[in-house]
């Protein structure tokens, strides 16, 4: 399996590689040698390719000019994953996977290096959507600065992307752009919340009140965002419970009461959410379906262009409410916070989610289509 070197990208793809491996094959994960830490517990190999995101977002701005962080316009989304990520990491990853001998390669749909691998190597290969369809315009980029790496290897270069002998969906349907996909003939796959390794210890958590939990889970990274505190202190005038997710920053300097609020460094998401009413986080993939999954109603205030995407279709299903920038105060959570949990058409819609969701193929479903497919 490929995939960018981000717990974003990574993590939606374990319950596929869980399942592979259940059903008797060997999985390895090639991508940058930190991830290891999301790897290697779950006793899978990590097989380092590539430099980390920081040297790729380096490289993009000696090439353009442009911070890629601060801006995000189609080419530079084309050239950091399919430019100088691939020109970075590529030729690592071949060697590997001539070393490996893969009988089957899977790739997230920002990993442009697999499917560069697949061709060269002639092996079956498949993309996994981890979010929505992408933009057109983006998919263009993509497909426009992947294309001379496959040329100069004498290899076709592709029409467009993501390019594979299959596409693997974890979108929900009702979360799906109409006519997004691209022709390959897709195969949904039920996205799950994370969840630890088998046979972890679950973490201690605080015991419920008995009110409405609330979590609030903007990043995982070190450090608290800086808008955390305020939003927590504004959320704690409601007559709820409140969990949210920072960088291991101590309660007393964010300023709130430590009897009011539950905070946590990382927890996987399956844990999270347990008991949860409704979500407040920054509209990444995996909050996104993971809360859909639970019938978890969310709060979305998005960053990226990938995270407003998500937030807009979550929305359109009635699932939650989108703050776009600009409306992203405490006062305008803590008031979307309310209705959604005063206004019963929010749960009830994302409950139809939930069980949209529950009703796509399971992983374990797929893996063995996958393996029938190829014959493995």
């Amino acid at each position: 399996m490929f995939c960018n070197p981000m717990p974003g990208h990574l993590l939606p793809m374990l319950p596929l590689a869980r399942a592979l491996r259940r059903q008797g094959h060997v999985v390895g994960f090639v991508t940058s040698a930190q991830m290891a830490g999301s790897v290697e517990p779950d006793g899978f190999r990590l097989i380092a390719a590539g430099p980390p995101t920081e040297a790729v977002v380096a490289e993009v701005a000696r090439r353009s000019g442009s911070d890629i962080l601060a801006r995000q316009s189609p080419e530079l989304v084309g050239q950091f994953f399919a430019g100088a990520r691939v020109d970075l990491c590529v030729d690592e990853a071949l060697a590997e996977a001539r070393e490996w001998e893969p009988g089957m390669i899977v790739s997230e749909h920002c990993d442009y290096v697999g499917p560069l691998v697949a061709a060269t190597l002639k092996v079956p290969s498949a993309v996994m959507a981890i979010d929505p369809a992408l933009e057109p315009e983006v998919l263009d980029a993509l497909a426009e600065t992947v294309g001379s790496r496959y040329l100069e290897r004498g290899l076709a270069a592709p029409a467009d992307t993501p390019f594979g002998h299959r596409l693997l969906d974890l979108c929900p349907p009702s979360l799906q752009r109409d006519g997004a996909l691209p022709p390959l003939g897709p195969i949904a796959l039920r996205p799950e919340p994370h969840q630890a390794p088998a046979g972890s210890p679950r973490a201690s958590r605080a015991a419920r009140t008995g009110r409405p939990r609330v979590l609030v889970s903007f990043s995982t990274a070190p450090g608290a965002p800086p808008r955390l505190g305020p939003v927590l202190r504004s959320l704690a005038a409601l007559d709820i419970d409140l969990v949210a997710t920072t960088g291991g920053v101590p309660v007393d300097t964010l300023g709130l009461d430590p009897d009011r609020v539950e905070l946590v460094t990382f927890l996987p998401a399956a844990e999270l959410l347990d008991d949860v009413s409704v979500v407040v986080h920054h509209g990444g993939s995996g909050t996104t379906f993971g809360a859909a999954a639970r019938g978890v109603p969310a709060v979305v205030t998005p960053g990226m262009p990938g995270q407003a995407r998500q937030a807009a279709r979550l929305q359109a299903a009635g699932a939650g409410l989108a703050l776009p920038a600009g409306e992203q105060g405490p006062e305008s959570v803590t008031s979307a916070v309310r209705r959604l949990l005063t206004e019963p058409a929010f749960a009830a819609a994302a409950h139809r989610l939930r069980d949209e969701i529950a009703a796509m193929p399971s992983p374990a479903q797929v893996a063995a289509r996958l393996i029938a497919a190829t014959g493995m």
